[in-house]
Protein backbone atom coordinates (compact mmCIF):
# COMPACT_ATOMS: atom_id res chain seq x y z
CA UNK A 1 0.00 0.00 0.00
CA UNK A 2 1.35 3.70 -0.60
CA UNK A 3 2.52 5.42 1.95
CA UNK A 4 -0.02 8.58 0.84
CA UNK A 5 -2.50 6.29 0.88
CA UNK A 6 -1.91 4.74 4.48
CA UNK A 7 -1.41 8.49 5.80
CA UNK A 8 -4.80 9.33 4.82
CA UNK A 9 -6.25 6.23 6.44
CA UNK A 10 -4.38 7.07 10.01
CA UNK A 11 -5.90 10.88 9.20
CA UNK A 12 -9.12 10.22 8.92
CA UNK A 13 -9.75 8.23 12.52
CA UNK A 14 -7.78 11.17 14.14
CA UNK A 15 -10.30 13.89 12.77
CA UNK A 16 -13.51 11.69 13.68
CA UNK A 17 -12.45 11.32 16.94
CA UNK A 18 -11.45 15.73 16.75
CA UNK A 19 -15.33 15.98 15.69
CA UNK A 20 -16.64 13.52 18.18
CA UNK A 21 -14.75 15.31 21.01
CA UNK A 22 -15.87 19.05 19.83
CA UNK A 23 -19.28 17.70 19.92
CA UNK A 24 -19.32 16.14 23.26
CA UNK A 25 -17.63 19.10 24.73
CA UNK A 26 -20.36 22.16 22.90
CA UNK A 27 -23.17 19.34 24.13
CA UNK A 28 -21.60 19.54 27.52
CA UNK A 29 -21.37 23.22 27.47
CA UNK A 30 -24.82 23.66 25.90
CA UNK A 31 -26.69 21.48 28.73
CA UNK A 32 -24.26 23.14 31.39
CA UNK A 33 -26.12 26.70 30.20
CA UNK A 34 -29.45 25.09 29.67
CA UNK A 35 -29.06 24.20 33.12
CA UNK A 36 -28.18 27.65 34.21
CA UNK A 37 -30.88 29.30 32.55
CA UNK A 38 -33.15 26.22 34.03
CA UNK A 39 -32.37 27.82 37.38
CA UNK A 40 -32.43 31.30 36.38
CA UNK A 41 -35.80 30.34 35.59
CA UNK A 42 -37.10 27.89 38.00
CA UNK A 43 -35.03 28.75 41.20
CA UNK A 44 -36.18 30.14 44.39
CA UNK A 45 -35.14 33.52 44.14
CA UNK A 46 -36.92 35.54 47.34
CA UNK A 47 -35.41 35.62 50.11
CA UNK A 48 -38.21 37.23 52.76
CA UNK A 49 -41.94 38.27 52.26
CA UNK A 50 -41.58 41.69 50.94
CA UNK A 51 -44.08 44.25 49.75
CA UNK A 52 -42.97 45.97 46.34
CA UNK A 53 -44.77 49.30 45.45
CA UNK A 54 -44.02 50.13 41.65
CA UNK A 55 -45.45 53.91 41.29
CA UNK A 56 -47.24 55.34 37.78
CA UNK A 57 -44.49 55.93 35.39
CA UNK A 58 -41.96 53.85 37.28
CA UNK A 59 -39.24 52.15 35.12
CA UNK A 60 -37.40 48.88 35.09
CA UNK A 61 -34.47 50.44 36.56
CA UNK A 62 -36.19 51.76 39.50
CA UNK A 63 -37.54 48.72 39.78
CA UNK A 64 -34.50 46.11 39.86
CA UNK A 65 -32.99 49.19 42.06
CA UNK A 66 -35.54 48.93 44.83
CA UNK A 67 -35.18 45.23 45.07
CA UNK A 68 -31.16 45.42 45.49
CA UNK A 69 -31.88 47.99 48.02
CA UNK A 70 -34.16 46.00 50.14
CA UNK A 71 -31.71 43.20 49.20
CA UNK A 72 -34.78 40.62 47.95
CA UNK A 73 -33.63 38.42 45.81
CA UNK A 74 -30.81 35.98 45.78
CA UNK A 75 -30.05 36.67 42.08
CA UNK A 76 -30.44 39.84 40.19
CA UNK A 77 -29.21 38.18 36.78
CA UNK A 78 -31.73 36.07 36.56
CA UNK A 79 -34.36 38.78 37.22
CA UNK A 80 -33.02 40.92 35.08
CA UNK A 81 -33.21 38.09 32.30
CA UNK A 82 -36.20 36.81 32.43
CA UNK A 83 -37.63 39.84 32.47
CA UNK A 84 -35.87 40.92 29.20
CA UNK A 85 -37.13 37.24 28.01
CA UNK A 86 -40.80 38.14 29.27
CA UNK A 87 -40.54 41.74 27.80
CA UNK A 88 -41.41 42.99 31.23
CA UNK A 89 -39.26 46.26 30.73
CA UNK A 90 -41.62 47.66 28.56
CA UNK A 91 -44.57 46.32 30.50
CA UNK A 92 -44.34 47.98 33.95
CA UNK A 93 -47.42 47.56 35.77
CA UNK A 94 -48.14 50.21 38.78
CA UNK A 95 -49.23 48.36 42.10
CA UNK A 96 -48.80 47.04 44.97
CA UNK A 97 -47.46 43.17 45.03
CA UNK A 98 -46.04 40.53 47.42
CA UNK A 99 -43.16 38.97 46.91
CA UNK A 100 -43.76 35.75 48.72
CA UNK A 101 -40.32 33.56 50.27
CA UNK A 102 -39.15 31.16 47.63
CA UNK A 103 -41.00 32.22 44.93
CA UNK A 104 -38.99 31.27 41.92
CA UNK A 105 -37.94 33.93 38.90
CA UNK A 106 -40.52 33.23 37.03
CA UNK A 107 -43.54 33.33 39.45
CA UNK A 108 -41.95 36.65 40.20
CA UNK A 109 -41.75 38.27 36.84
CA UNK A 110 -45.41 36.79 35.77
CA UNK A 111 -46.70 38.32 38.71
CA UNK A 112 -45.62 41.51 37.98
CA UNK A 113 -45.89 41.38 34.27
CA UNK A 114 -49.70 40.56 34.45
CA UNK A 115 -50.03 43.66 37.40
CA UNK A 116 -51.41 40.75 39.95
CA UNK A 117 -51.61 43.20 43.10
CA UNK A 118 -51.85 42.02 46.56
CA UNK A 119 -54.79 44.01 47.97
CA UNK A 120 -54.86 46.46 51.18
CA UNK A 121 -56.85 46.61 53.85
CA UNK A 122 -58.04 50.44 54.67
CA UNK A 123 -59.42 51.24 57.56
CA UNK A 124 -60.72 54.59 58.89
CA UNK A 125 -62.35 55.49 62.25
CA UNK A 126 -62.54 58.08 64.72
CA UNK A 127 -62.89 60.45 62.28
CA UNK A 128 -64.73 63.83 62.14
CA UNK A 129 -63.34 66.09 59.71
CA UNK A 130 -63.16 65.48 56.15
CA UNK A 131 -59.65 66.52 55.92
CA UNK A 132 -59.11 63.92 58.36
CA UNK A 133 -60.84 61.14 56.44
CA UNK A 134 -58.55 61.91 53.30
CA UNK A 135 -55.06 61.58 55.15
CA UNK A 136 -56.50 58.47 56.82
CA UNK A 137 -57.52 56.94 53.27
CA UNK A 138 -54.00 58.59 51.95
CA UNK A 139 -51.78 56.16 53.91
CA UNK A 140 -53.22 53.32 52.32
CA UNK A 141 -53.22 54.43 48.75
CA UNK A 142 -51.32 55.58 45.63
CA UNK A 143 -53.09 58.90 45.75
CA UNK A 144 -51.82 61.88 47.39
CA UNK A 145 -54.46 63.21 50.58
CA UNK A 146 -55.46 66.64 48.17
CA UNK A 147 -56.73 64.63 45.39
CA UNK A 148 -59.40 62.52 47.68
CA UNK A 149 -60.38 65.85 49.65
CA UNK A 150 -60.74 67.68 45.94
CA UNK A 151 -63.88 65.02 45.81
CA UNK A 152 -65.53 66.55 48.53
CA UNK A 153 -66.44 69.59 46.85
CA UNK A 154 -67.20 68.47 43.43
CA UNK A 155 -71.10 69.06 44.23
CA UNK A 156 -71.72 67.64 41.06
CA UNK A 157 -70.09 64.42 41.73
CA UNK A 158 -71.61 64.74 44.60
CA UNK A 159 -75.22 65.04 43.49
CA UNK A 160 -75.22 62.21 41.45
CA UNK A 161 -74.11 60.11 44.48
CA UNK A 162 -77.34 61.36 46.16
CA UNK A 163 -76.23 63.29 48.98
CA UNK A 164 -75.39 67.07 49.41
CA UNK A 165 -72.03 68.68 50.57
CA UNK A 166 -73.57 68.70 54.33
CA UNK A 167 -74.72 65.01 54.06
CA UNK A 168 -71.79 63.31 51.78
CA UNK A 169 -69.98 62.15 54.79
CA UNK A 170 -72.27 59.76 55.74
CA UNK A 171 -71.68 57.75 52.62
CA UNK A 172 -68.38 56.50 54.43
CA UNK A 173 -68.69 54.15 56.97
CA UNK A 174 -66.09 53.86 58.57
CA UNK A 175 -65.05 50.08 58.95
CA UNK A 176 -62.01 48.00 57.05
CA UNK A 177 -62.19 47.53 53.27
CA UNK A 178 -59.73 45.56 50.95
CA UNK A 179 -58.76 47.60 47.71
CA UNK A 180 -55.65 48.00 45.33
CA UNK A 181 -53.03 50.12 46.06
CA UNK A 182 -53.50 51.95 42.70
CA UNK A 183 -57.49 52.80 43.49
CA UNK A 184 -58.03 55.97 42.13
CA UNK A 185 -60.07 58.53 45.22
CA UNK A 186 -62.78 58.06 42.52
CA UNK A 187 -63.48 54.73 41.68
CA UNK A 188 -62.44 54.41 45.79
CA UNK A 189 -65.65 56.96 45.96
CA UNK A 190 -67.54 54.57 43.97
CA UNK A 191 -66.58 51.51 46.04
CA UNK A 192 -67.75 53.41 49.45
CA UNK A 193 -71.07 53.85 47.90
CA UNK A 194 -71.21 50.58 46.72
CA UNK A 195 -70.52 49.74 50.75
CA UNK A 196 -73.17 52.63 51.92
CA UNK A 197 -76.06 50.92 49.88
CA UNK A 198 -75.14 46.99 51.12
CA UNK A 199 -75.25 48.35 54.26
CA UNK A 200 -78.63 50.06 54.14
CA UNK A 201 -80.16 47.07 53.69
CA UNK A 202 -84.14 46.21 53.35
CA UNK A 203 -83.68 45.62 57.64
CA UNK A 204 -82.19 48.95 58.48
CA UNK A 205 -84.29 50.71 56.04
CA UNK A 206 -87.44 49.41 57.46
CA UNK A 207 -86.41 50.19 60.92
CA UNK A 208 -85.25 53.76 59.60
CA UNK A 209 -88.48 54.16 58.66
CA UNK A 210 -90.30 52.83 61.84
CA UNK A 211 -88.22 56.27 63.39
CA UNK A 212 -89.59 58.43 60.96
CA UNK A 213 -86.32 58.97 59.84
CA UNK A 214 -84.34 58.52 56.70
CA UNK A 215 -80.73 56.46 56.40
CA UNK A 216 -79.21 59.80 56.17
CA UNK A 217 -80.80 61.28 59.40
CA UNK A 218 -80.32 58.19 60.84
CA UNK A 219 -76.52 58.56 60.32
CA UNK A 220 -76.51 62.63 61.28
CA UNK A 221 -78.34 61.63 64.74
CA UNK A 222 -75.49 58.98 64.95
CA UNK A 223 -73.10 61.17 65.00
CA UNK A 224 -74.37 62.63 67.86
CA UNK A 225 -74.85 60.22 69.72
CA UNK A 226 -71.38 59.14 68.89
CA UNK A 227 -69.51 62.17 70.26
CA UNK A 228 -71.45 62.11 73.84
CA UNK A 229 -70.32 59.16 74.64
CA UNK A 230 -67.27 56.37 74.50
CA UNK A 231 -69.59 53.44 76.02
CA UNK A 232 -71.10 51.60 73.73
CA UNK A 233 -73.82 50.32 75.77
CA UNK A 234 -74.69 54.03 76.71
CA UNK A 235 -75.49 54.74 72.87
CA UNK A 236 -79.17 53.12 73.10
CA UNK A 237 -79.57 54.93 75.44
CA UNK A 238 -78.87 58.16 74.23
CA UNK A 239 -79.92 57.50 71.14
CA UNK A 240 -83.71 56.76 72.62
CA UNK A 241 -83.41 59.89 74.38
CA UNK A 242 -82.94 62.46 71.26
CA UNK A 243 -85.64 60.38 69.56
CA UNK A 244 -87.99 61.05 72.35
CA UNK A 245 -87.00 64.71 72.24
CA UNK A 246 -87.50 64.78 68.25
CA UNK A 247 -90.93 63.45 68.32
CA UNK A 248 -91.73 66.21 71.38
CA UNK A 249 -90.26 69.06 69.27
CA UNK A 250 -87.81 69.68 71.96
CA UNK A 251 -84.62 71.20 70.37
CA UNK A 252 -81.81 68.85 70.91
CA UNK A 253 -79.68 71.01 72.95
CA UNK A 254 -76.43 68.77 71.85
CA UNK A 255 -73.68 70.07 72.98
CA UNK A 256 -71.46 68.32 70.38
CA UNK A 257 -72.89 70.10 67.80
CA UNK A 258 -72.18 73.37 69.61
CA UNK A 259 -68.11 71.84 69.45
CA UNK A 260 -68.50 71.24 65.80
CA UNK A 261 -69.77 74.65 65.26
CA UNK A 262 -67.08 76.05 66.76
CA UNK A 263 -64.46 73.73 65.35
CA UNK A 264 -63.05 72.75 68.51
CA UNK A 265 -63.70 69.40 70.09
CA UNK A 266 -61.19 69.84 73.05
CA UNK A 267 -63.53 71.75 74.84
CA UNK A 268 -64.88 70.38 78.23
CA UNK A 269 -67.00 73.22 79.23
CA UNK A 270 -69.94 74.59 77.10
CA UNK A 271 -70.57 78.40 78.30
CA UNK A 272 -73.58 80.53 77.39
CA UNK A 273 -71.48 82.43 75.16
CA UNK A 274 -70.94 79.56 73.14
CA UNK A 275 -74.82 78.38 72.79
CA UNK A 276 -75.49 82.44 71.10
CA UNK A 277 -73.40 80.95 67.97
CA UNK A 278 -74.93 81.60 64.85
CA UNK A 279 -74.74 78.59 63.07
CA UNK A 280 -77.14 75.82 61.17
CA UNK A 281 -75.60 73.21 63.41
CA UNK A 282 -76.54 74.96 66.99
CA UNK A 283 -78.69 72.47 68.33
CA UNK A 284 -80.07 74.75 70.96
CA UNK A 285 -81.20 77.69 68.76
CA UNK A 286 -82.60 75.62 66.15
CA UNK A 287 -84.79 72.63 66.48
CA UNK A 288 -84.56 69.56 64.98
CA UNK A 289 -81.41 67.29 63.00
CA UNK A 290 -78.41 69.65 62.17
CA UNK A 291 -77.96 70.03 58.43
CA UNK A 292 -75.01 67.44 58.29
CA UNK A 293 -73.19 64.67 60.46
CA UNK A 294 -70.39 66.35 62.87
CA UNK A 295 -67.93 63.31 62.00
CA UNK A 296 -68.05 60.03 60.51
CA UNK A 297 -71.16 57.70 62.10
CA UNK A 298 -69.58 54.84 62.53
CA UNK A 299 -71.84 51.16 62.46
CA UNK A 300 -72.03 51.10 66.12
CA UNK A 301 -73.83 54.40 66.60
CA UNK A 302 -75.87 54.11 63.77
CA UNK A 303 -77.46 50.59 64.87
CA UNK A 304 -78.15 52.10 68.29
CA UNK A 305 -79.96 54.49 66.49
CA UNK A 306 -82.06 51.91 64.86
CA UNK A 307 -82.27 49.83 67.83
CA UNK A 308 -82.50 52.43 70.19
CA UNK A 309 -83.54 52.09 74.11
CA UNK A 310 -87.68 52.71 75.04
CA UNK A 311 -87.64 55.21 78.03
CA UNK A 312 -88.92 58.70 79.35
CA UNK A 313 -85.57 59.93 79.36
CA UNK A 314 -85.39 63.46 77.83
CA UNK A 315 -82.17 65.00 79.87
CA UNK A 316 -78.49 64.02 79.78
CA UNK A 317 -75.33 65.20 81.96
CA UNK A 318 -71.98 63.53 82.43
CA UNK A 319 -71.13 62.03 85.72
CA UNK A 320 -69.33 64.27 88.05
CA UNK A 321 -67.15 61.48 88.77
CA UNK A 322 -65.91 61.92 85.01
CA UNK A 323 -66.37 58.71 84.62
CA UNK A 324 -67.60 59.14 80.82
CA UNK A 325 -71.03 57.69 81.87
CA UNK A 326 -73.89 60.05 82.10
CA UNK A 327 -77.06 60.92 84.83
CA UNK A 328 -80.05 60.78 82.52
CA UNK A 329 -83.16 62.39 83.99
CA UNK A 330 -87.10 62.29 83.02
CA UNK A 331 -87.70 65.95 84.34
CA UNK A 332 -86.33 69.23 83.89
CA UNK A 333 -85.77 69.59 87.93
CA UNK A 334 -83.79 66.53 88.31
CA UNK A 335 -81.88 67.23 85.21
CA UNK A 336 -80.85 70.50 86.62
CA UNK A 337 -79.46 69.01 89.76
CA UNK A 338 -77.76 66.50 88.15
CA UNK A 339 -75.93 69.19 86.14
CA UNK A 340 -75.13 71.35 88.97
CA UNK A 341 -72.97 68.29 90.88
CA UNK A 342 -71.35 68.10 87.25
CA UNK A 343 -70.50 71.77 87.09
CA UNK A 344 -69.22 71.83 90.66
CA UNK A 345 -66.67 69.01 90.28
CA UNK A 346 -65.79 70.69 87.11
CA UNK A 347 -65.10 74.01 89.11
CA UNK A 348 -63.58 72.11 92.09
CA UNK A 349 -60.61 70.41 89.27
CA UNK A 350 -60.27 74.35 87.89
CA UNK A 351 -61.78 73.45 84.24
CA UNK A 352 -63.48 76.52 82.58
CA UNK A 353 -63.62 75.94 79.17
Amino acid sequence: MPLETKNKLILFPRIGKAIIIIFAIAFILAGLQGYKLFRYIFNENVKNNFILTIPEEATFKQVTDSLEVNDVLFNYKAFKWVSKKKKYPELIKPGRYLLETGMNTNELVNMLRIGKQHPVKVTFNNIRFKENFAAAVAKYIEADSLDILSLFYDTTLINEFGFNPETFRVMFIPNTYEVYWTTTPLNFFKRMKIEYDNFWNESRREKAEKLGLTPVEVSILASIVQEETIKKEEKPIIAGLYLNRLKKGIALQADPTIKYAIGDFSIRRVLNSHLEMDSPYNTYKNAGLPPGPINFPEISSIDAILNCEQHNYLYMCAKEDFSGYHNFARTLSEHNRNAEKYRQALDENKIYN
